[in-house]
């Protein structure tokens, strides 16, 4: 008898759904919770005053136009700025902010059955300390903590997060090696993140433990099976309606 195939992966919106809107905003990540999409990932840095904010680059040049450095500004020099993302999305968004994460929380308090992937970004880490960015984040995730996953680049962070915070976690992987794996076990993240093009130097299924793989930037159904045939329970990507609506396709096509 053939093997069944595997069980279609889970999507996660990576920055909400932000083929569509600004990336990291309240209409990026209420799209794709709308959407029904039940997985949302977003990143966190602080701001001078030590504000966590929902932003990818410490520097606004790519999403606002503009030469400054977030985390040497206080959130009420960064209130007014827009991040409408000109550059990739010409004019059709006019007057997009930066969300607080307290603001985004109250988002997600509306939809209870997502989960959030909440990254810390290593500029703030590197700027402000883990403890205090740790800290900071855990205490204004506090009322939907339970629908919460921290997760980074930085292995000591999500470390932190986990003893601070009690937070399930999840380990965005540098690399695909034998000491990623050793970490790996050593930590034993919720979850464990890595790019799909991480991968393509190894083969057969992916390591095994009490994690979880959720792979990025996926774009195709294609891509989301192939990842699925070797473990892969989650794909992270920005074009949320159309890899939604393959899948979906692919789902009723199963099912007929």
């Amino acid at each position: 008898m053939s093997e069944p195939p595997p069980a279609l992966p889970r999507i996660v919106a990576h920055r909400g759904n932000a083929a569509e809107f600004p990336e990291n905003t309240l209409p990026a990540l209420r799209s794709a919770l709308e959407l029904g999409i039940s997985h949302v990932e977003f990143d966190v840095q602080l701001t001078a005053d030590h504000v966590p904010v929902v932003l990818h680059d410490a520097s606004l040049e790519r999403t606002a136009g503009i030469d400054r450095n977030a985390l040497d500004m206080t959130w009420r020099e960064l209130r007014d700025i827009k991040v409408n993302e000109t550059a990739r999305l010409g004019r059709r968004y006019h007057d997009v902010g930066i969300p607080t994460l307290e603001r985004t929380v109250e988002l997600l308090a509306a939809f209870p059955d997502a989960t959030a992937f909440v990254e810390i970004k290593r500029a703030s880490l590197r700027a402000f300390g883990h403890e205090q960015v740790v800290t900071r984040i855990a205490e204004v995730l506090r009322p939907v903590a339970s629908q919460c996953v921290m997760i980074s680049f930085d292995l000591a962070a999500v470390h932190l997060a986990r003893q601070m915070a009690g937070l399930p976690i999840g380990w965005v992987l540098p690399e695909v090696s034998p000491l990623s794996a050793l970490k790996s076990e050593a930590v034993a993240p919720e979850y464990l993140f890595c790019d799909h093009e991480l991968l393509r130097a190894s083969e057969g299924r992916l390591a095994r433990g009490p994690w979880r793989w959720a792979v990025y930037e996926v774009t195709t159904a294609k891509l989301a099976l192939e990842l699925a045939a070797r473990g892969v329970e989650f794909v992270e990507t920005m074009a949320v309606r159309s890899l939604q609506r393959e899948l979906r396709e692919l789902s009723q096509g199963t099912s007929d």
